[in-house]
């Protein structure tokens, strides 16, 4: 009995040696075929970094002087701004409100440099020098402002082409006007200002030699008292059609509107929207195209430092609506004589044209030119106010 418990002890051994052996060292042969995923195989792990995202193409940064919802300029040029990410995807905007001043907008500027910004879109009007400086400051970046004058080796100039428009409003205020006296409600004495006040009167003369234009000015871009107080000053006066210069119309036309008088917008088709009744017409900044092929430019690299005016016909500002008080045949004369302006039959400025003293402004055959046009300094006869 002892003996066959060593021996079944004995065997036990053995075996357990056998098998230590067996597991204990691994081939040193490489296998002869590599082992391969199939193509469709996903990996076990996942990375361990993200990929990294594509940067936008371009930053464009662009200021306006007041609120971007304002029914009139600084919410058409924000439109305007807009659009180019809605044709470009790959664009990035940094926007800035409410910068009215020079000191602000030099600062802003400065940020949206700093945040990657290669286009500066500058709108506001006392926004051009603050720009221009910044353009010598940053030969790399392009700087674009809206309605000045000044041009630069990376600083250019664009915006519409208004007197057109404003021809055209002149003639529907002369038809509708039932006292022959129009209100024009302008924020300052300036060159561009009097030549819009100016095509105003001429296509208001133009179907009614009776009517007459009176100005008066707020001094400022967008208090709305001071608009109201003027506005209600020219009802007084007689003035049963209402049109202005100012940055957001909305104050001028809820004001008439409540008088009951006709008023016609500027700036921004949205406008329509405070003068539901008396409404006219308008015209307003449609520049989303035009922004968009500039920047376009600027990614491309073959950006150049252009002076670019634009108007109806090139798609750059557009007629609004007429209102339910406007007769069709006032709507067909306008229709008609937009084509005329476009076919270059009418040409607004074109000689003779004299001044409120009766001096000769333009000369017969002769017509005012588009640099000319931003530094007048003179009212047409029919209009009453001081262009100065």
């Amino acid at each position: 009995m002892k003996t066959r418990k060593i021996s079944l002890f004995a065997s036990l051994a053995i075996l357990v040696a056998l098998l230590l052996g067996a597991c204990g060292t691994a081939p040193t042969a490489a296998p002869t075929q590599p082992a391969v995923l199939p193509a469709t195989a996903e990996p076990t792990q996942p990375p361990t970094e993200a990929p990294v995202a594509a940067g936008p193409c371009l930053i464009v940064g662009a200021l306006y002087g007041g609120p971007m919802n304002d029914a009139g300029y600084n919410q058409a040029m924000h439109e305007a701004v807009t659009a180019i990410k809605d044709n470009i995807d790959c664009v990035q905007i940094i926007e800035a409100e409410n910068v009215p001043d020079e000191a602000g907008a030099t600062t802003t500027m400065e940020n949206m440099i700093q945040q990657g910004a290669k286009l500066i879109i500058a709108t506001a009007f006392n926004h051009q020098y603050p720009a221009l400086d910044l353009s010598k400051k940053y030969p790399d970046v392009k700087f674009e402002h809206a309605g000045g004058w000044e041009m630069g080796d990376n600083f250019a100039n664009f915006f519409g082409t208004p007197p057109e428009g404003w021809y055209l409003m002149g003639q529907a205020a002369g038809k509708m006007t039932k006292t022959n006296k129009l209100g024009f409600v302008a924020a300052f004495p300036l060159g561009w200002t009097s030549t819009f006040i100016n095509a105003f009167e001429l296509g208001a003369k133009s179907v009614n030699p009776d009517a007459e234009t009176t100005v008066a000015y707020t001094f400022n871009w967008g208090d709305r008292a001071k608009e109201a107080d003027t506005t209600n000053s020219l009802i007084n006066q007689g003035a049963d059609v209402i049109t202005m210069h100012v940055d957001s119309p909305s104050t001028i036309l809820s004001t008439a509107e409540s008088r009951g008088v006709y008023s016609i917008g500027y700036q921004n088709l949205a406008a329509q929207q405070f003068a539901p009744e008396n409404w006219i017409s308008g015209t307003g900044f449609t520049l989303g195209d035009k922004l968009t092929w500039l920047a376009s430019t600027v990614i491309d690299g073959t950006w150049q430092p252009i002076f670019l005016r634009c108007g109806i016909a090139d798609g750059c500002m557009a007629i609004a609506p007429f209102g339910p008080k406007v007769p069709q045949e006032v709507q067909d004369l306008v229709a008609q004589t937009q084509a005329a302006i476009e076919s270059g039959e009418t040409v607004v400025f074109e000689g003779p044209i004299v001044d409120q003293d009766g001096n000769i402004k333009v000369a017969e055959g002769e017509v005012l030119s588009d640099d000319a046009m931003g530094s007048v300094d003179w009212f047409v006869d029919g209009v009453v106010g001081s262009p100065k």
